[in-house]
């Protein structure tokens, strides 16, 4: 029986279905087939509460709302240009430009999906008009957007709090270094790669300070969201209403690239984006529910227990999994589904659990860039038709090295990610 259940479940992920549904159906299946059958039905209502009956969830609509504000207020357009006049005349300076938005945009959004649309909508045809090759193009900004859920505030970080009962206010500090770290180890493969470019003229101070002035509303917001939290003024969930009341402030008062009319749609947006997540939690706490009752992640402990291997080997078995999973599922769905199982066989083997999250969502980083269901692949593809996607794989490979390779440094040296919660926290 419990064969042909799992069969059943990889066939409905085979054939498209939406992972939500893929979840809810296989833990109906799974109350029908193994828990009593229609009479253990009345779970539903319970599980779905008591998974959405968490405070800091009302983070996840917030933040959504915010950079769906920010995204239609074009303030990245305004940070690459920023990042342009600053950085542009280095070598591969609109690159370097590129990462730096990035950077900062995830800073003040937490979205990939969003970071890679509002950067890579400006950045693509620049970067291609001054003669970069496509696929290193196509490969920053794809790769640059990743950046958005590694660097506070993450939506992945407040879902892994939200499940594990970790603090979000120190999970946010851990992505700060490591964050930082992997941006300017993405800035020194661009700069290596086009360092025979021809460089462009150096803005003049007076354009630089010029652009920093219009666009220091933006840069502000993220030491508002962030450093309110690190300081002990608001909470995690708090900061995200600060910051979404900032962001209105700033888009339509300052900037007035938002206007009362496009509110409906923002919403609109804000609202199929956090019934998406909310759905996969839902759907994938059932289905936790019955492989819970089925014992599958005590029989996973035993396994593990009982192997008697180095607990390193069990770590990077657990990183092929999450990769090999981020070839066919998106970001939100590997979280919710492996975490509630993987976080105790973490734990037992006394992994840092911060660490540990941050290492899962460069995992997930790899997920964005990686074929055949990589998100970022198709939103690039998306805002440069003329673009294949074999060249937006083929750039992003050195990229994807690069987020292996800071899982190895992480592994060398946890303090990367552990250092600055233990110092603020």
């Amino acid at each position: 029986m419990s064969a042909v259940y799992t069969i059943i479940i990889l066939a409905l992920f085979a054939l498209g279905m939406p992972v939500a549904f893929v979840l809810m159906l296989a833990g109906v299946l799974g109350l029908l087939l193994f828990l009593g059958g229609p009479a253990a039905f009345t779970q539903i209502p319970v599980i779905a509460y008591k998974t959405l009956d968490d405070f800091v969830l009302v983070a996840v609509p917030l933040y959504i709302l915010m950079s769906e504000i920010l995204l239609k207020g074009r303030v990245g357009n305004g940070l690459f240009e920023l990042g342009s006049k600053w950085l542009g005349h280095l070598p591969g300076g609109i690159g370097i430009a590129t990462i730096f938005a990035c950077a900062i945009f995830a800073a003040i959004s937490g979205s990939s999906v969003a970071t890679a649309v509002t950067i890579g909508a400006m950045a693509i045809p620049e970067m291609l008009r001054r003669g970069y090759a496509r696929t290193t193009v196509l490969g920053a900004v794809a790769a640059g957007g990743t950046l958005g859920i590694l660097i506070p505030p993450s939506i992945p970080m407040i879902l892994y709090g939200s499940i594990t009962g970790e603090s979000v206010g120190k999970l946010f500090l851990s992505g700060i270094v490591p964050g930082a770290l992997m941006t300017v180890l993405f800035i020194g493969y661009l700069i290596f790669r086009c360092r025979h470019m021809k460089r462009r003229s150096a803005a003049s101070w007076q354009e630089r300070w010029a652009v920093l002035r219009e666009n220091i509303w933006g840069l502000l917001l993220p030491v508002l969201v962030v450093g309110g939290i690190y300081t002990g003024l608001f909470t995690p969930t708090e900061a995200a209403a600060v910051g979404t009341f900032y962001s209105l402030v700033i888009t339509f008062f300052i900037y007035h690239t938002v206007h009362l009319r496009d509110m409906g749609e923002v919403l609109a947006d804000t609202v199929k984006t956090t019934s998406m997540i909310f759905a996969i939690m839902v759907g994938a706490m059932l289905f936790g529910f019955i492989l819970t009752a089925l014992q599958a992640p005590q029989a996973l402990m035993s396994l593990v227990t009982d192997a008697q291997v180095n607990r390193w080997l069990i770590f990077i078995g657990i990183n092929l999994v999450l990769l090999a999973l981020g070839c066919v599922l998106e970001t939100v769905s590997i979280i919710l589904i492996t975490l509630p199982m993987l976080y105790p066989i973490v734990k037992s083997l006394v992994f840092d659990l911060i660490w540990f999250n941050v290492v899962m969502l460069i995992n997930m980083e790899l997920a964005l860039i990686t074929p055949p269901v990589g998100m970022n692949l198709f939103v690039i593809k998306g805002i440069s038709p003329d673009s294949t996607i074999g060249q937006i794989i083929r750039g992003s490979v050195p990229f994807a090295a690069i987020m292996a390779l800071e899982i190895v440094l992480l592994c060398l040296a946890p303090q990367i990610a552990t250092w600055l919660p233990s110092v603020l926290q």
